[in-house]
């Protein structure tokens, strides 16, 4: 659950992009960063490793407005690609309260799609969280390459459930990206009900689970309203 924070009136929800290396986590970010009103957004904080560009992870806290008078505050951070960086990931991934689980798309990468999702809930499980607890949106990156893997085979390797919210995406181009923070917003604020009613600092999730099939799939392989006020660049999260 989100962290509250009640002499602030603060509702702080930590969104993770997890995924493969160089799938586009960190052009999601970047994106988000820039095309978002400069008044409206942190520092974008970069950690660059020397074999692979997304070997770093950004935290980007973007204020959304109030939900019943508490204002919303995102930390959007990414984890690195590489296996070899596992321990970065867990601590990266830690206290998290929904995940958007970023797809490469071009053909050949479906092995590391398949390591990716199951590394996801391995590390979920050793900080003691529940995979089918946990908010995720499942974002089909790099759909503007040419011989990129059609959605129903990357949903059916996968093994993505139908209520889990899927977004077609171009991080590089841009499209798709807002549409799935939209998505894993609402879902992590559809947990929170009232926060004036909550205790302060964070809770566990009460979402029950329902994604088994997601992660045995990878083994066998291997109505919150947000009310956003107006600010160039930043779109409404309360629009579908």
């Amino acid at each position: 659950m989100p962290l509250v924070n009640h002499a602030r009136r603060e509702l702080h929800v930590k969104i993770v992009y997890y995924g493969p290396g160089l799938g586009g986590k960190t052009t999601n970010l970047e994106h988000i960063h820039r095309h978002s009103a400069p008044e409206r957004r942190g520092k974008l904080i970069s950690l660059m490793g020397e074999s692979e560009r997304t070997l770093f992870f950004d935290l980007l806290p973007v204020e959304l407005g109030q939900l019943r008078g508490y204002t919303v505050r995102l930390h959007l951070c990414t984890v690195p690609g590489q296996i070899a960086r596992d321990a970065t990931r867990r601590l990266v991934l830690r206290h998290a309260d929904g995940v958007v689980f970023v797809v490469d798309s071009q053909q050949g990468r479906m092995e590391a799609n398949v390591q990716a999702i199951r590394n996801l809930a391995d590390n979920l499980r050793r900080q003691g969280d529940d995979p089918d607890r946990i908010p995720l949106v499942v974002q089909y990156n790099k759909r503007d390459l040419p011989g990129a893997v059609d959605v129903d085979t990357l949903r059916e390797e996968l093994g993505v459930p139908d209520d889990v919210p899927q977004v077609e995406a171009s991080a590089l181009e841009g499209w798709g990206v807002f549409e799935t923070l939209k998505h894993i917003t609402k879902a992590c604020l559809k947990l929170v009900g009232d926060p004036a009613t909550m205790p302060e600092g964070r809770s566990p999730s009460i979402l029950p689970g329902r994604r088994a099939s997601m992660y045995r799939a990878a083994e066998e392989e291997a109505s919150v309203e947000v009310v956003v006020p107006k600010a160039p660049l930043l779109p409404s999260f309360d629009d579908d």
